[in-house]
């Protein structure tokens, strides 16, 4: 089957240019052919419209509710095929949400799907792709078929008529060359309309992924404030105390024993140096001092040199991104950084970034095994941390390498 997902077609601009050449006809007889690849896909389409009425019309009876567990199931999968399709064409996702059936029989389940908003956008689909959508995908297909067909008979019967239709061809193949990219946009355009989130819905999706932020935001933030508290108390906090009686007790030697109160000042001295290093970590894991030094292209460099193998940096980005920001990029790419020493036994790295329109992107990557795990160790919290400024996290970590994480957060700078 088409992998659709790693369809190589280029996103459709609505107003761009057309140049004519190799590159603008490949797309153009790609795009041809996902148009033939929809037209044929309106026969089964229009077989599952058919049946769905039919399911809810003989609901019912007992052969309505076995109709219905075999139409909506295979409607998913075809429009989930359009999906992607539109997906690819239009450059951006075209996705829903199916209400859950998780736990449901065969009788229940289908009144569930009744009312649920998303599956009859999915018939409403099934219609358009039998109707309007056939005609727009069919006629790039028709405009290019046709002058080889008219061709291919003023060659074999040499009649005047089809000599007519042949040179009626130059013509058609024209129209195409204008017309495929507009059509193949309208359909794709119609399919993300009718297939993806209506506005409620994606209004209830974005308050869903902002709860979601916002209790995993306080949850780290929790975590964060146990892990200072618990490093103050059991590092600097111990320290200072015990500086404290050091003091106390060569206060009391002073007199009688200089020597040995000597030696507790001495030791005072050395505790107090080593509570002000556990004070100053402690302000690390907080908002590193490199970041207000040397903004985050400074404190990613330090990083790098950090690491005990080759790292290329290539990172250009504006001055002013706020603070928050650039803390949790930059502990992203620490752990990025750790994973790859720790676990990827690669013999290189390489890192870049940019701003571009509002958005953060970071790419860390290296040579190693890769079989990274996006859901486990500390790419989670990475994750977790870049979710509450709506940033992203996607990581492409084949069995044998690369790995390639790519971080991504919108900002802007600060005036």
């Amino acid at each position: 089957m088409t992998d659709w997902k790693a369809m190589p077609l280029t996103p459709i601009r609505s107003r761009s240019p057309v140049p004519i050449d190799g590159a603008a006809l490949l797309d153009r007889l790609r795009q041809t052919g996902v148009a033939l690849v929809c037209a044929l896909l309106a026969a089964p389409a229009l077989a599952l419209a058919i049946l769905s009425i039919l399911s809810v019309a003989l609901g019912p009876l007992l052969i309505g509710l076995v109709l219905a567990n075999g139409v909506v199931p295979a409607t998913a999968a075809l429009t989930g095929l359009h999906r992607r399709i539109a997906g690819a064409l239009l450059g951006t996702p075209v996705s829903t949400d199916y209400a859950d059936t998780t736990g449901r029989n065969p009788v229940t389940r289908p009144m569930r799907w009744l009312t649920d908003s998303a599956r009859w956008r999915d018939v409403a689909f099934l219609w358009f792709s039998a109707t309007g959508g056939f005609v727009l995908s069919l006629l790039p297909v028709a405009l290019l078929a046709a002058p080889v067909v008219h061709l291919t008979g003023a060659l074999i019967d040499g009649g005047l008529f089809w000599m007519l239709l042949a040179l009626l061809g130059g013509p058609a193949l024209v129209v195409w060359w204008l017309i495929t990219p507009a059509l193949t946009r309208a359909r794709a355009v119609a399919e993300g309309t009718i297939l993806g989130r209506s506005r409620v819905e994606r209004l209830r999706h974005r308050v869903a992924e902002v709860a979601a932020s916002r209790s995993e935001t306080l949850d780290h933030s929790a975590e964060e404030l146990r892990r200072i508290e618990r490093d103050l108390h059991d590092g600097a906090q111990a320290r200072i105390a015990a500086v404290g009686m050091s003091v106390g007790l060569a206060e009391k030697l002073l007199r009688t024993d200089p020597d040995a109160a000597s030696e507790l000042l001495r030791e005072a001295r050395t505790t107090s140096v080593e509570a002000l290093e556990d004070l100053r970590a402690v302000v690390r894991g907080i908002y590193p001092p490199v970041l207000a030094d040397r903004g985050l292209v400074g404190g990613v460099e330090a990083l790098a040199l950090r690491v005990p193998l080759p790292v290329t940096v290539s990172l250009r980005v504006p001055d002013g991104l706020p603070e928050p920001v650039q803390s949790a990029v930059y502990f992203a790419v620490s752990e990025c950084l750790a994973n790859t020493v720790k676990h990827a036994g690669a013999s290189r790295a390489w890192l870049s970034g940019r701003w571009v329109e509002g958005r953060l992107l970071v790419q860390v990557g290296d040579d190693g095994r890769g079989g990274a795990d996006p859901a486990g160790g500390g790419l989670t919290g990475v994750a977790r941390r870049l979710a509450a400024f709506d940033g992203t996290l996607d990581v492409v970590s084949p069995a044998g390498g690369p790995t390639l994480v790519t971080l991504e957060v919108p900002c802007r700078p600060t005036p």
